[in-house]
Formats: structure tokens, C-alpha cells, sequence
């Protein structure tokens, strides 16, 4: 916290030989004379912050930069001023960030603030920083919090679907369809689609999350896939594919009737004109030369 600034405690030089020994920083610091003393921050209300900003502001502007008077008056203006970023940041609060680092970002943008202040242009400080300050934690927010990097424009069109959602849910007292959304924001419907799936890459969860209290199922892990048990018949469909082609056409058709259509013998054999003993016993030999290609080894 910077020191109190007290004009009648501001250090004087009380004996200088000559100029050229004299203190720079006593020289830089002569000017803080007929400045109201300015009691511990926390103890400064908005209103008497206020007022003890337009005259620090006052005398900022009639100093040069770079010297230690200037930054000493402009680090005042910062501790005076600091409520305003907490009071930003306290809008953010349930974000997964830490308040602190959010406080900080606010504090560049409360910085910025007082860099491009101008007394002339009659608005009160507080009204001309705090969408500087806002917007400090925003673009903070846009360009950090990202679990997986997008394009900008995906990030803006993110916060605009959002916005455009919230605005015509209120209005039709239900989810907004795509084609609503890409008319209100005169946009296409794939343009919707792809910042809507952009969204998707804001948050990320482990895969190992526990479960709220009152869910009954397991972690996420647990919930996402399956065993697909057909993907140990790949390998075995792929090798019968060969030893399938060299079959007689007529094997081939029974096979095809029997395993694919799920025909029985009696309904192949009147399909094909012959017997259902006949057509068991093509089957029983095909398949055992089948299995025995199968079985070969190379």
C-alpha cells in the first residue's frame, strides 16, 4: 500500500550544499505541496474517494511522466479507486477462477482507466472506468478460459448465441430453435451449428469426475463407450471373405439365404428346388470348409 499522502510530511531537502548535490527525488517530489492529506484507503467512503480522485487528477495532469511525483500521485489515484475493481470483480464470482486473479486483471483495467482520463470531458471517473475495468475481466475471461483454443470469432459468436438465446427464450417461453437463432442474429444455420459447437470447448471435464450427490451413476469414464463385443467378429468376417468368394455360386446363395435373410433349410429348399436334407448337408460341407480355412495356418 503506498504511503499516505500528506503535503506538510512530504521530505524537504533541509540543507543543500550545492545543486549538484541536491536530491532528485526531493526535487520530483516538491511539487505534492497544498495536496489534501488522504486518510488510510479503507477508511476513504465512494464519496470522498471521489472527490480526492478529481483533485489528484487535477495535479496528474500538470505533471510530467516518468517522474516519481507523477507515480506516486497516479499510485494514490489506484489505492483510491480499488473498490471499484472489487466491485466489478464480485460479478464474476462464480467463475472456476480465483478472485484474486480476477481482482488483478481488473486492477490493469482500473490502470488503463486512469491512463486515458481526462477531466475536460466532465464525466465522473467511476462512470468512465468501470467499463474499462469490465471489459479488462471479459477479455481475460475470452482469452484464458478456453479449455480447448477457438478461432475469436468463434469465442464472440459463443457470447452472442448465448445472449440471443437468453433473450429469445424469455420471448417464445422455450429453447430457441437454430434457424431462430441464426434469423435473430442474421447469420446461416451452419454458422449457428459451428458456434454452438464451439461452445462446447468453454469447459472440459475429466473423464475420472465423481458424480454429484444425488446422481446414481458412476464417473464419467464409467458412463461414455461400451465394450462392442461384434469387433471380435471383424477379423474372422474379413478372412471369410476370400474363402467365401471361392465357393460354388450355389454355396454361396445358401449361405446367403440362411445367414443373411435368415431363412430356415425347409424355406432355402423351396427357394432353390431341392430338399431340406439336401440342403443340410451343402451347408454342413460348406461350412466345414470354411472352418478349416479359417484354421489353416499360414
Amino acid at each position: 500500500m503506498s504511503p499516505r499522502l500528506d503535503a506538510s510530511q512530504t521530505p524537504q531537502a533541509t540543507s543543500t550544499p550545492s545543486p549538484e548535490k541536491a536530491d532528485p527525488v526531493e526535487e520530483d517530489l516538491d511539487g505534492l505541496a497544498g495536496l489534501p492529506e488522504i486518510p488510510p484507503y479503507d477508511e476513504v467512503g465512494p464519496v470522498d474517494a471521489r472527490a480526492l480522485s478529481k483533485t489528484l487528477f487535477e495535479r496528474l495532469e500538470s505533471l510530467e511522466e516518468g517522474t516519481h511525483e507523477y507515480s506516486y500521485v497516479r499510485n494514490t489515484l489506484v489505492e483510491l479507486n480499488l473498490a471499484l475493481v472489487k466491485f466489478a470483480a464480485s460479478r464474476f464470482r462464480s467463475r472456476s477462477e480465483p478472485m484474486e486473479d480476477i481482482i488483478q486483471v481488473g486492477t490493469i483495467g482500473l490502470i488503463k482507466a486512469i491512463d486515458r482520463f481526462e477531466l475536460s470531458r466532465g464525466v465522473e471517473f467511476p462512470t468512465f472506468a468501470m467499463p474499462t475495468i469490465v471489459g479488462e475481466i471479459k477479455r481475460f475471461f475470452r482469452d484464458t478460459s478456453w479449455s480447448v483454443r477457438v478461432p475469436r470469432r468463434l469465442q464472440e459468436l459463443r457470447l452472442d448465441l448465448a445472449k440471443a438465446g437468453d433473450e429469445l427464450a424469455q420471448q417464445l417461453d422455450r429453447a430457441p430453435t437454430v434457424g431462430e437463432l441464426a434469423d435473430r442474429l442474421g447469420l446461416s444455420n451452419d454458422e449457428v451449428v459451428e458456434g454452438m459447437a464451439a461452445s462446447n470447448a468453454y469447459t472440459a471435464s475429466s473423464l475420472d469426475a465423481q458424480p454429484e450427490e444425488d446422481d446414481s451413476e458412476g464417473a464419467l469414464a464409467d458412463r461414455i463407450g461400451y465394450e462392442d463385443h461384434g469387433l471380435e467378429g471383424i477379423e474372422y468376417v474379413e478372412s471369410l471373405k476370400p474363402l467365401i468368394a471361392e465357393l460354388p455360386s450355389r454355396d454361396r446363395k445358401i449361405l446367403s439365404l440362411r445367414f443373411v435373410a435368415n431363412m430356415t433349410q425347409s424355406e432355402i429348399g423351396d427357394e432353390l428346388g431341392i430338399s431340406q436334407m439336401h440342403v443340410s448337408r451343402l451347408l454342413s460341407r460348406t461350412l466345414v470348409r470354411l472352418r478349416k480355412g479359417l484354421t489353416v495356418e499360414e
